[in-house]
């Protein structure tokens, strides 16, 4: 994964936060039930995504900003980057698994608090499964190794992911 990849997904947090302090242009595009499409822009370049926030975390009492993203970079050729934070620092010893029905994905590289999937049919296989469901459960291990289940609610996916794809196209 690229350094380029790393970086931006941090930032992107970074800029959702701090929006007024940088020269970029963050614009909502849309909410669609529980997902929602934002654009960045700068003077060279654009990035679209879908994201959504879990609809219920385990542990508990435990809270945490977890996120999931669809993104594209049409100035970097990148479609379809699946990525995700649980916000914490994930145990790179355990494995980061999305499950949907029967269906389980692997994400292949953490780093801190994000993971990635770097094989993009496996990423477009989970974007297939993600429009024909109604829930899609990430797993992940904290750096002491206790294992936390984020629940994210799929009503609206399609349309954020269709709306985030159409605004980088």
């Amino acid at each position: 994964m690229s350094i380029i990849k790393k970086t931006t997904l941090l930032l992107l947090i970074f800029i959702l936060g701090f929006a007024s302090l940088n020269a970029q242009e963050i614009k909502k595009i849309g909410k669609f039930k529980d997902w929602e499409t934002i654009v960045v822009t700068d003077e060279v370049s654009k990035l679209c995504f879908a994201q959504s926030k879990p609809v219920l975390q385990s542990p508990k009492n435990n809270a945490r900003e977890a996120r999931l993203f669809i993104s594209f970079r049409p100035i970097e050729k990148i479609s379809d980057e699946i990525s995700i934070t649980s916000g914490y620092e994930y145990n790179v010893q355990n494995v980061i698994l999305a499950k949907s029905g029967k269906n389980k994905i692997k994400f292949d590289i953490s780093k801190d608090n994000f993971a990635w999937i770097t094989n993009n049919k496996v990423e477009k296989k989970m974007i297939s499964v993600m429009k024909k469901g109604s829930r899609i459960m990430i797993t992940g291990y904290n750096k002491s190794g206790s294992q936390t289940i984020d629940h994210y609610s799929l009503m609206g996916f399609t349309k954020a992911y269709n709306s985030a794809k159409k605004n980088c196209s």
